[in-house]
């Protein structure tokens, strides 16, 4: 067998092109700046060609340098898979999963799916990570991240996923509006700039625009908010409605405000929620088992 690189060395280069500095790169590996330097000249070396180019100041990647960097990280990441498979072999609820989830579940669910996991399965850790849909797929197809908790449906390329449940939607308003809206919701009677939305980069917006069926571009207000709660303080200070999911009024986002929900327009307007991991995972049971258990959890919130 011709003599291939190391693992450790593909590893320097990964954080490197991560953290684009030598100095952070290594404290992440935890070697010295020059050993990291050492491992990286030592892979071009076998691979035979450059894969960063240097100055005293600064440096890039090679095209074939970023080509290395990619196949690297699934490299990696595919080692991981495989020593987690040896090592809970018939024990698929133990060891630690990284889960991430976005803003607009984790804090009404996280806590419950944690509190009810550390009961089920006391070996199985679960290290969280919230961040928004888009950086969440980028962290597990670079093997930063085991698991995501999303709302679907997103593009999922590449992965594998698994519906877990539903989140209705309601419409929020003022308790002292009530009286000028009228059910069912006729969207063309409520004023223009009155329906307070997130940010784009929450894929929720676009979740509430396609499921309440809101087509009218007039009536979403440019002000677009960071978090749910502040959607629940604009509603609250009589500036608009919003809608939000069933799961965030379930955990009392609303408690000590004036707010009230209505339905939206047609049929109940609803996200689903998911489970995404990467296909080459070995470790679906564990995210299948796990991926039932939270099914329970949204279940009950449902029969409440």
């Amino acid at each position: 067998m011709k003599h291939l690189p190391s693992l450790k060395n593909l590893f320097y280069l990964v954080n490197l092109h991560q953290e684009q500095n030598f100095n952070r790169a290594a404290k992440i590996c935890h070697v010295s700046q020059s050993t990291l330097s050492s491992g990286i000249q030592n892979l071009e070396e076998q691979l035979g060609h450059q894969l960063i180019e240097r100055d005293h100041k600064s440096f890039i990647f090679t095209a074939i340098g970023e080509e290395v960097v990619m196949r690297s990280r699934k490299l990696l990441t595919d080692v991981d898979d495989l020593v987690e498979l040896v090592k809970h072999q018939g024990e698929p609820m133990t060891g630690e999963i990284r889960l991430g989830c976005i803003p607009t579940i984790a804090p009404f669910l996280l806590s419950n799916v944690v509190q009810h996991c550390k009961q089920l399965y006391p070996d199985l850790t679960l290290f969280l990570k919230e961040d928004t849909t888009d950086r969440l797929i980028d962290a597990l197809g670079k093997g930063e991240l085991d698991l995501l908790l999303l709302a679907l449906p997103v593009d999922t390329s590449g992965f594998h996923s698994m519906k877990v449940g539903i989140d209705p939607f309601k419409m929020v308003v003022h308790k002292d509006l009530t009286d000028e809206i009228h059910e069912p919701i006729d969207y063309q009677e409520l004023p223009d700039e009155s329906i307070f939305l997130l940010q784009a980069e929450h894929c929720i917006t676009g979740h509430a625009i396609s499921a309440c069926q809101l087509g009218e571009s007039e009536k979403i207000n440019p002000f677009a908010a960071t978090s749910l709660h502040t959607l629940v303080q604009m509603v609250n200070c009589k500036l608009g409605t919003t809608f939000l999911p069933q799961m965030a009024i379930d955990a009392g986002i609303l408690n000590n405000t004036d707010l009230t929900t209505m339905a939206p327009p047609g049929d109940t307007p609803y996200r689903d929620i998911g489970l995404v991991w990467r296909q080459t995972s070995s470790r679906i049971l564990t995210f299948r088992t796990l991926g039932l258990e939270i099914q329970k959890l949204l279940d009950q919130v449902d029969d409440l």
